[in-house]
């Protein structure tokens, strides 16, 4: 039985079936994307080791499949065992050896980095420091009490874990939270007073300023779902009242965007800040003795240092100002670990490499477009946390010294032979 299993995994007829599989998963991921969107494609076809049910021309089919991660796990068995079962140790070969090492650092490498890497955004106004970075994509329903006038203690849930129906208890909180309802993606209107609404979906909070409706979620690149909840606080001696916790309102991108939307409708800055103001306002609840503070906002990742946003740069071409010519920011790092208080500058194509993370130049919103909209000028940094970002440099350097040993000796071996006939 295990000669058998090792002819299996040596055979180049498993090379060949995975490949095709492989194309076939690629050709059918990417088309799922049209019905799936982008993103929760990735996650079911390439992020997973098997696929249950494949969404094919807007139709949904019960197929099984192999997911990216077995089929390359299994090409990275299969390339090991071929390799072994065929070394030798001579010259002739050590092109084709160096070759195989240089293709399976690739499969490592990107097994890793899709494994442990982490990419993150930090947006900040110039003047303003932070200590950590926000996902994109993903949010968090946080719950935030003070410690003493220093330390805030966080109790941070996933949103994927919220269902509705559902509860969620924590230890380090006195209370127990109901998950009433639950939208992976919404859309909030405001309650204006000369308008007929509904009744809202509770009395506290922002539910009897906002109104929140469930949309399908987000599909293309430049789009993200927003979540909205519903949910019911309980407490040791009862309910502590049903609250909306919404994405809307605890992710400063979105509360900057309904400010300038509804400004621009009524005409009025200060009408779009009051609005953003309700849409903001803070959420408590007491219980055991300390006050509890909650929002629906963006997964953060804190770091043990700090950026400052000096100044941001933005600059374009003479004479077309629609094509961006540099971004610039420049920042000071403060690291109270190490003692590091420096200014440098992060722009395109120079990123700050630090504590093992890459802060590169991602968005702007400074020069005379900031100007023009009246809006003080701000830097988004694209966090990337990658422990196998030189895995591909090094793969793709070993196997193109590989071919070129290969090719080289065969080469000398032809001339030689040739001028031996000669």
């Amino acid at each position: 039985m295990l000669d058998r299993l090792w002819k299996v995994l040596t055979s180049l007829r498993l090379t060949a079936v995975l490949l095709a599989l492989s194309i076939l998963l690629v050709f059918v991921g990417t088309v799922a994307q049209a019905d799936e969107g982008l993103y929760t494609a990735q996650e079911r076809y390439f992020k997973q080791w098997w696929v249950f049910g494949i969404s094919f021309f807007g139709h949904r089919l019960p197929i099984p499949l192999p997911g990216g991660y077995l089929l390359g796990m299994a090409l990275l068995v299969n390339l090991l065992a071929a390799h072994i079962q065929r070394f030798q140790w001579t010259w002739k070969k050590t092109g084709i050896h160096l070759a195989h090492a240089g293709i399976i650092l690739l499969l490592v490498g990107q097994l890793v980095t899709d494994l442990f890497s982490r990419e993150t955004q930090l947006h900040f106004y110039e003047g303003e420091t932070k200590n950590y970075s926000e996902s994109g994509r993903e949010y968090e329903l946080a719950f935030i009490s003070d410690v003493d006038e220093e330390l805030a203690e966080v109790v941070a849930v996933p949103v994927a874990s919220l269902t509705a129906g559902g509860e969620v208890r924590h230890e380090r909180l006195p209370f127990r939270v109901r998950v009433k309802k639950v939208w992976r993606n919404s859309e909030p209107s405001f309650r204006a007073p000369a308008q007929e609404h509904g009744p809202p979906l509770t009395t506290n909070g922002i539910a009897p300023h906002f109104d929140f409706r469930p949309v399908p979620e987000a599909k293309t690149m430049d789009e993200k779902s927003i979540p909205t909840a519903l949910i019911e606080i309980v407490g040791a001696n009862g309910s502590l009242g049903d609250w909306v916790v919404s994405g809307w309102a605890g992710d400063d991108h979105l509360v900057s965007a309904i400010r300038s939307s509804y400004g621009r409708q009524m005409r009025s800055a200060q009408m779009g800040d009051a609005i953003a103001r309700r849409l903001t306002q803070p959420q408590t609840v007491s219980a055991g003795g300390r006050d509890y503070s909650f929002t629906l906002r963006p997964v953060r990742a804190y770091k043990p240092f700090s950026l400052t946003l000096l100044k941001a740069t933005h600059t374009t071409y003479p004479g077309r100002p629609d094509i961006p010519k540099d971004f610039r920011s420049r920042v000071r790092l403060q690291n109270p670990e190490t003692g590091e208080n420096r200014e440098l500058e992060i722009y395109m194509n120079t990123p700050l490499r630090y504590g093992g993370l890459t802060f590169y130049q991602y968005q702007m919103a400074a020069g005379e477009m900031a100007r023009q909209a009246g809006a003080t000028p701000s830097s988004t940094l694209q966090v990337v946390r990658n422990p196998a970002w030189l895995t591909p440099y090094a793969g793709c350097l070993i196997v193109a010294a590989g071919l070129t040993f290969q090719f080289m000796y065969h080469l000398v071996g032809f001339l030689s032979q040739r001028r031996r006939v000669a």
